[in-house]
């Protein structure tokens, strides 16, 4: 398990990072917190607990007991993601999973000082490690939520949901490692959104169930209660491609080597060495596992990336990866 002391040094410096993005929610539903790197920020720290807080949102991660960070990558269409899980055992995770709107009063919690007077209402979303709540002064808003207090906000005869969209009330979602509050207007039903902190609610991803993607290999006795996503060597913060960076992808992979589960370390390491050594496809035996075969990709991947000197990466890349070899 790593000290608390290192995991608030991972925090500082990826809090301290503009380039680095963070979640807080579920498969469904979803809290981000990002900045711009001339943005006006206020970092603080209390015991540990650190954050981060702009005109636009903000952020505050706790290096909780039990916490342990889960690096992993894994492949899209044509590139590859990567991400560090902050997980808790399932058994800790729990938050309050109502499953109606329900008043809970002031945010005594908030970020900001002046916003602890104002009235959180729990969205009521039912999930495992994530409360979804709205947050406003606005005392006509307060009135017209108490009257669909008690009631789920995605059934189709609650208004409430309507009064959410037109009031733009502060989003905030919380889970026992994280708080992630967004301050920015919520976009109308065909609108984008907007740079920086934002909040997605999908009914038809949460009715799955699912605490995270099932294309994130986590442990099933582990459940993410946030995330943290530094910068990707080839994809910008708004997920467009950019050129290869280098430093970017040496930066996660040194994240990995602390954080990543050690038997797809072991072998992507393999792997590496096979190819980087003219081996032949196959050469390894490869268990019959999802995470392998993405393990596997994100590998050849990277090393088609960094121009490896390899006379057996092409025919690699053609046995494991069509993607790629589609694009060729």
């Amino acid at each position: 398990m790593n000290s608390t002391e290192s995991l608030l040094e991972f925090f500082d410096k990826q809090l301290k990072d503009p380039d680095t993005t963070w979640s807080v929610g579920s498969f469904g539903a979803i809290a981000e917190f990002m900045r711009d790197p001339e943005e006006p920020v206020t970092f603080h720290r209390d015991g540990t607990a650190q954050s981060a807080v702009t005109p636009r949102g903000g952020i505050r991660i706790s290096a909780q007991a039990g916490l342990r960070p889960i690096a992993s990558e894994s492949p899209t269409a044509d590139a590859w993601n990567h991400r560090v899980a902050l997980c808790l055992p399932r058994q800790l995770c729990n938050m309050n999973g109502r499953r109606e709107l329900t008043e809970i009063g002031p945010d005594t919690e908030a970020l900001r000082t002046e916003e602890r007077s104002a009235v959180l209402f729990d969205l009521g979303l039912g999930l495992l490690q994530v409360d979804a709540y709205v947050r406003t002064t606005d005392f006509a808003v307060i009135s017209a939520l108490r009257r669909h207090v008690g009631k789920s906000v995605l059934a189709t005869d609650n208004g409430a949901m309507a009064i959410i969209l037109g009031a733009n009330p502060h989003r905030v979602f919380v889970s026992r490692v994280g708080r992630v509050e967004v301050f920015q207007p919520i976009p109308p039903p065909e609108g984008k959104s907007p740079n920086g902190p934002h909040t997605h609610v999908l009914p038809k991803l949460l009715a799955h169930g699912l605490t995270h993607a099932a294309r994130e290999p986590l442990p099933s006795s582990w459940v993410p209660c946030a995330h943290c996503y530094p910068p990707n060597p080839v994809r910008d913060r708004e997920g467009r491609s950019r050129p290869f960076e280098a430093s970017s992808h040496f930066a996660f992979q040194a994240i990995l080597e602390q954080y990543g589960d050690p038997e797809r370390l072991t072998l992507k390491k393999r792997l590496i060495y096979a190819v980087t050594a003219g081996q032949e496809p196959f050469s390894i035996t490869l268990e019959s596992d999802r995470f392998n075969r993405a393990t596997v990709r994100v590998a050849l991947r990277q090393l088609q990336a960094l121009d490896a000197q390899s006379v057996s990466l092409a025919a690699w890349l053609a046995a494991y990866d069509r993607a790629v070899k589609a694009q060729a």
